[in-house]
């Protein structure tokens, strides 16, 4: 059974841990997100001369707007790879490449000031972790497997350390127990969390609390 907003929002707790959301919280975003969906089709799909409408045709994959928004929201809350993804929710890989690049956006412009989604530039992370008000952080590593590079360089640079196996990295920070608020830079699975810790040189404001694992020992608030 594929993910879908109908059977999560009677499962708040399942929904706050993909989404980072409650449901009175997710359905506040909706009207916003559904306006920016909108304006999408206006400008993308009803253009003078078109036969048939948007979704006029067989059934798409994302029906609802509820679970349009619910398909970005965990993308961006728990960072699986994009064959992953499309497996929640039933279709491919490559449909799901389409969904985020044709979502992201909109997500965007739906959460604007008020929620954004989590910053990426190491010289931003400092004002962005001062406006948290618990000041309590968990700092961890994701690791996502990647299809083998052919190339033998990259082979080597994307080997994660396991038998076969290659992968990409990010480093993490959410709040504890809330939502992400950093996304790192993504590396090659060869690279140590803690060498991508100190090379984008995380700055946390004064008085912070911050978890983490062995690995980023020598990394503190």
């Amino acid at each position: 059974m594929k993910m879908q907003y109908a059977i999560l929002k009677n499962k708040p707790r399942t929904l706050r841990s993909l989404t980072g959301l409650n449901p009175s919280e997710f359905e506040a975003l909706l009207p916003s997100f559904s306006r920016a969906w909108e304006a999408f089709v206006s400008e993308t799909f009803e253009r003078a001369g078109r036969k048939r409408a948007y979704d006029g045709g067989r059934k798409g994959h994302l029906r609802t707007m509820e679970d349009k928004l619910l398909f970005i929201l965990v993308y961006f809350r728990i960072y699986p790879t994009q064959e992953v993804q499309g497996y929640l929710f039933g279709m491919s890989q490559a449909q799901a490449n389409e969904w985020v690049h044709r979502l992201t956006a909109l997500l965007n412009q739906a959460l604007g000031q008020e929620q954004p989604l989590p910053e990426r530039q190491p010289a931003n992370l400092k004002a962005v972790l001062s406006a948290c008000p618990s000041l309590e952080f968990l700092l961890d590593g994701s690791e996502r497997p990647i299809q083998r590079p052919k190339d033998k360089t990259k082979q080597k640079e994307y080997s994660s350390g396991k038998q076969k196996r290659h992968s990409v990295k990010n480093n993490i920070i959410s709040e504890r127990g809330g939502q992400v608020v950093y996304l790192s830079g993504t590396h090659e699975g060869k690279k140590h969390d803690k060498t991508i810790a100190d090379e984008e040189a995380y700055c946390f404001p004064p008085g912070s609390k911050l978890l983490q694992d062995t690995g980023f020992q020598g990394v503190s608030a």
